[in-house]
């Protein structure tokens, strides 16, 4: 109940605030006498909002998750069929939309390849932005949670433009600076169609005022070529994310290169990373690996490895739910209740990272304490 009521009220504020004139962002408000995004450590990267309490990509996420006291908040971008940058994790909307429900889209539907995989539903390249806008937010693991439910198309799809709109008036109100944190999803899929993002990212930021290695935003990719075309195009700090270990950045396939990502782990990978990234985001296992009981096991040299060649080391993704959690930090026999996520957390931050992607920030605000 508490929760709810937390929820509700910053959804509240989400509405005023949205109301407010947006005002000159060129001044570079982060350099005024404030707390900064990166002045608090481990830094806490909300992770699709707090998505796990409310629909992960909605300004109530976002918004809840700046009330937590998160760093940065963290939208994935892909792209409308006009060219506008929009906040979702898959391009296929099915998953967290409503468009299934929606009569004027049904003939929408189809199958197509993205990235290498075959999916079918409704894709975001073949909506206006004006069309995206009458769809509403759903919570897209309703089993996990469930409680999430409850907001179900209430809240629409945002623009990347009006959650730089919200972090600017939520600085206001929180008089300290709030960091932002996009992940660029499938750029050579949406290159092929003729609608790359790169570009259109780095102009709207530069747009707002983000300029710099100083600037409190960072831009992440699993791909390669495109973190290395925005080094050329920005000051901004880049992120090489990480998937498994044996998988290939699909850029990389494509242009017939073999490389894994595992390869791309180890030191000489990771000094090539560091030639166009500031940061990396590993999957969890690349830092301290699970056993066959899923429980942790010791520690790897990935970060010291990282931290050897300047890249700071942000993992993803830290959830409370008994599911996500290895065996030992587990509580009680409801895979969907909330375990001891306290104690993962302490393991990863013993093991020297310097950020880490969070569902429920206030976690993570609470391990660090005061700052």
């Amino acid at each position: 109940m508490k929760t709810d009521r937390r929820v509700f009220r910053v959804l509240l504020c989400v509405c005023t605030l949205l109301n407010v004139a947006r005002t000159s962002f060129a001044k570079q408000a982060w350099k005024q006498n404030r707390r900064g995004a990166d002045d608090c450590k481990p830094t806490v990267v909300a992770h699709r909002g707090a998505s796990g309490y409310v629909s992960e990509h909605t300004l109530g996420s976002y918004a809840l998750a700046i009330h937590m006291a998160a760093d940065y908040v963290e939208p994935d971008l892909i792209i409308t069929r006009d060219g506008h940058i929009i906040a979702r994790h898959e391009n296929e909307l099915g998953v967290s939309t409503d468009v299934a429900q929606r009569r004027e889209f049904a003939s929408r539907r189809r199958t197509q390849r993205v990235s290498g995989n075959l999916m079918n539903g409704w894709f975001s390249e073949d909506f206006t932005l004006a069309e995206i806008k009458t769809l509403k937010s759903k919570e897209p693991m309703p089993t996990t949670r469930k409680a999430n439910t409850r907001m179900d198309r209430s809240l629409d799809v945002p623009t990347f433009q009006e959650i730089i709109d919200l972090v600017k008036a939520l600085e206001t109100s929180e008089n300290r600076t709030i960091g932002i944190y996009p992940e660029i999803k499938y750029s050579t899929h949406f290159q092929r169609l003729g609608l790359p993002m790169e570009q259109k990212v780095v102009d709207i930021f530069h747009m707002n005022g983000y300029v710099g290695k100083d600037a409190p935003a960072y831009i992440q990719s699993f791909e390669v070529s495109n973190l290395k075309y925005l080094k050329n195009i920005t000051d901004i700090r880049l992120v090489q994310l990480f998937d498994s270990k044996s998988k290939i950045p699909y850029d990389q396939s494509v242009l017939g290169n073999n490389i894994t990502f595992g390869q791309m782990a180890s030191p000489k990978g990771l000094a090539d990373v560091a030639k166009y990234a500031s940061a990396v985001g590993p999957a969890k296992g690349y830092i301290i690996p699970r056993d066959v009981f899923n429980n942790l096991g010791q520690p790897t040299s990935f970060v010291t490895d990282a931290h050897s060649v300047g890249l700071q080391v942000t993992p993803w993704t830290f959830r409370a739910e008994n599911v996500f959690l290895p065996r030992e930090f587990q509580r009680g026999n409801n895979l969907y209740d909330f375990g001891d996520l306290e104690g993962e957390i302490k393991a990863f931050l013993d093991a020297g990272v310097d950020g880490l992607f969070m569902d429920q920030p206030e976690i993570l605000v609470r391990v660090r304490g005061p700052c």
